[in-house]
């Protein structure tokens, strides 16, 4: 099998936080893209080499894969905008097999009709994502009990927790639910092969660690690039294949809570928004719309190149033989040691760095990625971009609607996509939003703003939801207006507005990653 070879390299920053860049410092073997040898493809377009991995590895052609990529980021952009408006209600979204009907999960009848007016396919099940996740996070605090057995993630499509047996000892995987006390009728169970972290020694891989490991550059970022965390420790030296000094490892975090790096490099590299595939080709990088379960999606290392697949499912928990990781994304595509830490695009969104798998690019295999939005919100990272990357329009067959309206315009927050009000009567009295439940988001970067009553003092906290119930992770506090930010990991979140002295009705507006 003829292989062709990718990598990352640097350009300018154009735009933050919406906007994500494969990175590679000038490396040997490489053009450099100010060279003019090296043409790009456009951004919003999808590049000639994915396009020739997706008919290869999805059998579709050309006009399938810009339709799958289109449609893949219009539904990561609507199902996110409905998990905060259906909030508690929500249940999971993913495309279905065809590749572009988006399907969401709802627990309540009423809120069927929302779904359907985004143009997506409402479908009503028993339990929300909100009480899988707390599921799952009961198996995450077991993990040390968990043996033998090689993950566990929430399946939106039926609406279970699905835990991952090595072949042969699926009874492992059902007393491992049990034991943590979780309903079997909300269980299911797989197997698959165990995976290992895909770093290696062998093969001609993007940078070295230490001077002898070897792994793939992933996204750029203003000073650096984006990569897996078990390429190297916070400290670790790392240099090109020549041996010429690149940077340093200043944040690592792996196994545990994610496989997520960050290499700040020297002044003689420059992060660029482009892939770089060692044939004379710059792949831009546009954006980082994070896609849904079912979405096509390809990804490159500098081990095996390019080859394109699905994802599978999301947050999963991998058990590694150096520890379990929580969130990260699983997908049918292969990889081989010395692709880890490599990028993941969705036509030319950014999505993640792989972390590990099983099998091989001759036999196929199972792959997973660390999100890349995590990386950035945990890091407070900004990404280097093409700034080519706008949100496209949604296929003829299924229009996206917009949001409801009737909202008062001169409401300092009436420009968030999400909207809610309610009212105080007394001081101490406190509500959650949205409509007294919660509300599930990817990780990044998420807003609120609150318009308080004249001379009142309500306070905005926002809390995630834990194994131990909602904590808090941002609060606005005193009177008048609110604003907050707040980055983070994927999870439940709810709002909580507070009366602190003084009554009347308030608008909440938020947006979500």
């Amino acid at each position: 099998m003829q292989r062709k070879r990718i990598a990352i390299a640097a350009v300018a920053v154009v735009a933050t936080g919406a906007a994500v860049a494969f990175t590679l410092p000038s490396m040997a073997g490489t053009t450099s893209p100010r060279g003019g040898s090296a043409p790009r493809a456009a951004a919003g377009d999808v590049a000639p080499q994915l396009l020739e991995a997706m008919r290869r590895d999805l059998g579709v052609d050309d006009a399938e894969a810009r339709a799958r990529v289109d449609r893949a980021e219009w539904a990561g952009r609507t199902s996110a905008r409905l998990a905060a408006q259906t909030g508690s209600e929500f249940g999971g979204a993913w495309l279905a097999d065809d590749g572009t009907t988006l399907k969401i999960a709802v627990t309540d009848r009423d809120a069927m009709a929302r779904v359907r007016a985004a143009g997506a396919e409402p479908v009503l099940v028993k339990r929300s994502e909100q009480d899988l996740d707390v599921a799952k996070e009961k198996l995450d605090a077991a993990r040390s009990a968990a043996g033998d057995l090689t993950g566990w993630y929430v399946d939106p499509a039926t609406n279970k927790l699905v835990v991952v047996a090595q072949p042969g000892n699926t009874d492992d995987a059902w007393a491992f639910a049990e034991e943590a006390g979780l309903d079997t009728d909300a269980v299911a169970v797989k197997t698959q092969e165990r995976p290992k972290p895909l770093v290696d020694v062998r093969g001609a891989d993007a940078y070295l660690i230490n001077g002898n490991a070897k792994c793939s550059v992933g996204f750029s970022v203003e000073g650096g690039f984006v990569t897996a965390g078990h390429c190297g420790r916070a400290g670790s030296p790392t240099s090109t294949e020549d041996g010429q000094q690149q940077g340093t490892v200043r944040a690592s975090v792996f196994p545990g809570t994610a496989d997520m790096g960050f290499v700040e490099v020297n002044g003689n590299f420059t992060p660029e928004p482009v892939v770089n595939d060692f044939a004379g080709n710059l792949l831009p990088v546009a954006g980082n719309t994070e896609a849904p379960v079912g979405a096509a999606i390809c990804r490159s290392g500098s081990t095996t190149g390019t080859f394109c697949g699905e994802i599978l499912a999301k947050n999963q928990t991998v058990v590694y033989p150096e520890g379990a990781v929580t969130g990260l994304t699983q997908t049918n595509v292969c990889a081989e040691p010395g692709d880890s830490g490599g990028p993941w695009l969705s036509g030319d969104q950014a999505q993640g760095v792989t972390s590990g798998g099983s099998g091989n690019c001759d036999d196929g295999g199972v792959t997973f990625f660390q999100p890349v939005n995590e990386i950035l919100a945990v890091n407070d990272l900004t990404l280097v971009t093409t700034g080519g990357g706008g949100e496209t329009a949604p296929p003829a067959e299924e229009g996206e609607q917009g949001d409801e309206g009737g909202e008062d315009e001169t409401s300092a927050c009436a420009g968030l996509p999400n909207q809610r009000e309610g009212s105080l009567s007394r001081a101490g009295n406190a509500q959650a939003q949205p409509n007294g439940g919660a509300y599930r988001a990817g990780s990044g970067r998420q807003t609120a703003c609150l318009d308080a009553p004249e001379g009142a003092d309500f306070d905005l906290v926002l809390q995630r939801l834990t194994l131990g119930g909602f904590r808090t992770v941002a609060q606005a506090n005193g009177t008048g207006d609110k604003e907050l930010t707040f980055s983070g990991r994927s999870g439940t979140y709810r709002y909580v507005v507070v009366a602190r002295s003084g009554t009347g009705a308030y608008t909440l507006g938020f947006s979500t990653p």
